[in-house]
Parts: structure tokens; sequence; C-alpha cells
């Protein structure tokens, strides 16, 4: 899986946070094809009335679908960690659906035959 890091609104990234996305987003590139694409987006917002200031945007496209998840959070480990957790979610319901409908597909050529 290729992974694309950038920094939005004036945000750097630096090398520490590039090694902290590839390190939790791993888990989500074994689940996928190597020719997978994810691009995250890591900005912060500099209002003091928005207490979750860090807000960590993945894209990953596989063949056929986008996935997106958006989280916030204090400080952007935690932002980064939230959207690993809630991509790894995604990219396993969308797995087992396709697991499911290759299952019926292939059922229901037996029962054809």
């Amino acid at each position: 899986m290729r992974i694309q890091v950038k920094g939005r609104s004036g945000f750097t990234v630096d090398d520490e946070l590039r090694v902290r996305v590839e390190k939790k987003l791993g888990k989500v590139g074994r689940q996928v094809s190597p020719l997978a694409e994810l691009e995250i987006e890591l900005r912060e917002e500099h209002n003091p009335a928005i207490r979750d200031g860090h807000v960590a945007e993945a894209t990953l496209h596989l063949k056929g679908v986008t996935l997106r998840a958006c989280e916030r959070a204090p400080d952007m480990g935690h932002a980064i960690n939230l959207v690993a957790d809630d991509l790894s979610r995604q990219v396993k319901k969308h797995r087992d659906k396709r697991r499911a409908r290759r299952e019926a597909h292939r059922v229901a050529q037996e029962r054809a035959a």
C-alpha cells in the first residue's frame, strides 16, 4: 500500500509523524492490495473555541471503492490512532461484504448446474 502524508493549512509533517502514520496504518496495509493508495491529510485548527483542534483525514483508494475517515482529537497522535481504527473497521467490513457476495454467487452457480 502506498501512503502519502500531507499537511494542510500550514501544518508541517515531520519525520516522527510520518513514521507514526506508517506504523499505525500498517495494519490496514496488510488487509488490502499492495496497489491501494492511502492519502492522509493532517491539519491543525487554530480556533481556541474548538477543543479538538487536530484533524486527521484519510482517503483509501481501493479497486472499485474509496473509503474515507476523518477524526479530531486534542493531539495529532490520538487523531491518527482514531483514523487508523476507523479505516481498519471499514476495510474489514468491505472485505467481509465482498467475501459474502463471492460466496453467494458460487452457491447460485452450483444450484444452477
